[in-house]
């Protein structure tokens, strides 16, 4: 019994072997293949250009408070771990040099010249009550600079590698993966051996991800080293970051997976199946604005690919950088005024420059679980998606006549 399983193994690892070895070798020897992927890795890296520029560049100072210095009250935006925080940190001791107790503890909480952040279950979002003189006058090139460097990975990473690089290279890639080799008689040589066309159709999509996946890890790493060592920060790398885009990586393969699932089963359905490709591309372009739009909270954007990829990629920043929600909601306020009077608190101010990119970039996974539940979640369900695509696509595949 166990000579005759290995038997059945090793036939078909050589099947899988041949036909994935057959696929990759096919992608490697086009010219379309290297054009489309030197294209999207020219294209990523141009915007890097403009990434160092800004990391390079100086933020002019502001004088927040109105008291004729600069930055001499910084923000504090750590220790975001539940929602009802305490930050911030009176550099300049406008706050703790007040005589009373009332005084130096105007938003009530018992903890003296601080800023509390409580997330209002209601309206869903952050709320700022600060001490007054806490915090009031940031440092804007530190803050602008942090906030952009995050802003220019979500924003890179959403949209430039899990939507445009994940659906654009199944749309060359996979779409004709098994259409052209019906329509040139080369399938004939593949189902002249004892192999059904379910498995032909399986061993296919596994040499297409022989070369995509290796492809966007690559890219990934690439970007990772690149914003780690050009980033904002006192240290020689920025290791959190590699959390983020360990996250947009994986997210990317997934989506790349179903994505060449789907755009293969349409080639086979029909023989102008990249048409269909297109107007489903048009769809997940769609449902990656609600994404975006939402914050990650419109139930509608998990009726698509690219609304999972997305999820995957919002749980691994909430993990990675677990104070992102504070240094939003502290540049959307923008510090404080010291010359009103302590019983005002602090009056409205502009936001910091990099704040609303950031938060617009920033999405909640919405699932209503926690952020590793959340992230595994979405991908057995990216999982499943490719599963239940290939049983139909086989399905159609073994009622197609090949040329």
């Amino acid at each position: 019994m166990s000579s005759k399983m290995d038997t059945i193994w090793s036939k078909l690892d050589r099947k899988a072997t041949a036909i994935s070895e057959f696929t990759m070798r096919q992608y490697r020897t086009r010219v379309s293949t290297w054009a489309i992927m030197i294209a999207a890795f020219l294209a990523l890296f141009l915007m890097l250009l403009f990434y160092a520029e800004a990391m390079n560049s100086e933020v002019e100072a502001i004088d927040n408070d109105n008291d004729g210095l600069f930055n001499e009250d910084d923000f504090d935006w750590d220790n975001l771990g539940a929602y009802n925080s305490s930050v911030g940190f009176d550099d300049d001791g406008d706050c703790t040099n007040r005589t009373t107790v009332s005084q130096r503890d105007t938003n009530d909480n018992n903890i003296e010249c601080d800023i509390k952040i409580v997330w209002n279950a209601i309206s869903e979002e952050w709320v700022i009550e600060g001490d007054i003189g806490v915090d009031e006058d940031p440092d804007e090139e530190k803050y602008v600079k942090e906030a952009g460097h995050r802003a220019f990975i979500l924003g890179i990473g959403k949209f430039g590698i899990v939507y445009l690089l994940g659906i654009f290279l199944p749309l060359f890639l996979a779409t004709g993966l098994v259409r052209e080799e019906m329509s040139s008689g080369t399938m004939h040589y593949m189902l002249a051996k004892p192999i059904a066309r379910g498995e032909i159709l399986l061993y296919r999509i596994i040499g297409y991800l022989g070369i995509v996946w290796p492809y966007i890890i690559v890219i990934c790493t690439l970007l990772c080293v690149f914003t780690g060592l050009m980033g904002p920060g006192d240290g020689f790398f920025r290791w959190a970051d590699i959390g983020v885009w360990m996250s947009i990586a994986w997210a990317t393969m997934m989506v790349t997976l179903v994505y060449g699932m789907i755009f293969c089963t349409f080639g086979i359905l029909w023989k102008n199946g990249v048409v269909l490709s297109i107007i489903f591309a048009v769809w997940e372009l769609g449902m990656a604005f609600v994404a975006l739009f939402s914050g990650g909270d419109s139930p509608i954007q998990h009726f698509s690919v690219i609304g999972w990829g997305l999820t995957i990629v919002d749980s691994g920043v909430a993990m990675a950088w677990a104070d992102n929600n504070t240094l939003i909601t502290m540049g959307l306020w923008g510090g404080g005024h010291e010359n009103m009077d302590w019983w005002s608190g602090f009056s409205e101010n502009e936001p910091l420059p990099g704040a609303e990119p950031l938060s617009a970039f920033t999405g909640n996974p919405g699932l209503g679980i926690s952020n590793w539940l959340s992230f595994i979640l979405s991908t057995l369900i990216l999982i499943v998606q490719a599963a239940v695509t290939w049983f139909i696509g086989q399905a159609i595949f073994k009622g197609k006549e090949v040329d």
